[in-house]
């Protein structure tokens, strides 16, 4: 166990960053934020900020020699950076957990291995690899880059009718996965906690929807097929915690299909389709992260209303006037000029 009073590092310094430094606050721990840009929204609420490329392995171990443990608020973290950390300062979640997260092809393998219901995918390489993909798999689609994609970034739809040769030109020729469409009746997302212990709280399942692949609204209780499958992907989560041997707060994202879920990706770290547990549920996903982390036992995970409804605010920071309603609670980020899609803050309505 960590003792308060010691030292969380967080790697990144966005939004999620920000409100698991105020988490940690809470139980009487430090962060200190490492982040490549300058002043991060999460540097604004952490004890110590170090600015440094993921490169920097001088910067890295001045910062692991600072910190009593390392923890991550984002996936498009350098793996050399991980590899580095994890031999000078304890890693949770472990950095197996990120390295499978990071690329797509990858993941999809290892939770299809686990038993998981994947939409149908091919790896892609070259033009011809495309126009296998899209013969075998069919049309429409998407294809995606393997790396360094998240909130609908790096990914093409295509329809169709297509020209592989076009498509392939304009994703630059990044290594990619092409994955069919899948039917689908509503989005939602698991998150679990899970100790080195193995000892695991699983959050109610809300829906989430998209604007523009960027998640929008997350809500409690879900409609009536998400209920009816939650039991299935819920099991899936908690043994993908299991054979990555987890420490922290993992989210598996799933779409609801014609014959149960149907994984999309996962998120080693807190999430935003989680923020409504910050006033909706009786521990926030930041807290538990935090207990998790440094060794302390989890805190309860049961809604504290019938019904939570969490908004992004995207591209704006118009959320004061959502304050005239009481069940309403706003968190703005702190972040610089507002623009399309960049989320700002997010409000939570709470209904007892």
């Amino acid at each position: 166990m960590i003792a308060p009073g010691g030292t969380i590092g967080i790697l990144g310094g966005g939004q999620l960053g920000r409100m698991m430094a105020i988490a940690a606050a809470q139980l009487g721990y430090r962060t200190h934020v490492y982040a490549p840009e300058e002043n991060p929204c999460g540097g604004d609420v952490a004890a110590e900020v170090t600015r440094g490329e993921w490169t920097d392995n001088a910067a890295l171990g001045r910062f692991a020699d600072a910190v009593d443990v390392a923890t991550f608020e984002f996936e498009n973290v350098d793996a050399g950076a991980l590899a580095y950390l994890a031999e000078h300062v304890r890693l949770s979640p472990p950095a197996r957990a990120l390295e499978v997260a990071q690329d797509r092809l990858a993941e999809k393998r290892f939770v299809a291995d686990l038993g998981g219901r994947t939409a149908p995918f091919a790896p892609v390489d070259s033009p011809d690899d495309l126009a296998r993909a899209m013969a075998d798999i069919g049309a429409p689609g998407i294809l995606k880059t393997v790396r360094f994609g998240y909130d609908g970034k790096g990914q093409i739809r295509i329809a169709d009718g297509d020209d592989p040769a076009a498509i392939w030109a304009e994703m630059n020729g990044a290594p990619s996965i092409y994955e069919g469409f899948v039917d689908f009746a509503a989005e939602f997302s698991v998150i679990v906690a899970r100790t080195a212990e193995g000892a695991t709280r699983v959050y109610p399942v809300p829906e989430n929807r998209h604007e523009d692949g960027i998640l929008a609204h997350s809500l409690l209780p879900p409609p009536d097929v998400v209920t009816r499958q939650s039991d299935e992907a819920i099991a899936l989560a908690e043994t993908v915690a299991a054979k990555l041997d987890y420490v922290g707060v993992l989210t598996l994202e799933f779409f609801a299909g014609p014959d149960g879920p149907v994984f999309n990706e996962m998120a080693p770290r807190v999430h935003n389709s989680g923020h409504w547990t910050i006033e909706g549920a009786a521990t926030s996903q930041f807290e538990n992260h935090i207990r998790a982390i440094c060794g302390l036992p989890l805190g309860a995970t049961r809604m504290t209303g019938t019904r939570v409804e969490m908004h992004n605010l995207l591209g704006n920071i118009e959320g004061h006037a959502a304050l005239s309603d009481p069940d309403v609670h706003l968190h703005l980020y702190g972040k610089g000029e507002p623009r399309p899609g960049r989320k700002m803050g997010h409000v939570t309505r709470v209904i007892v």
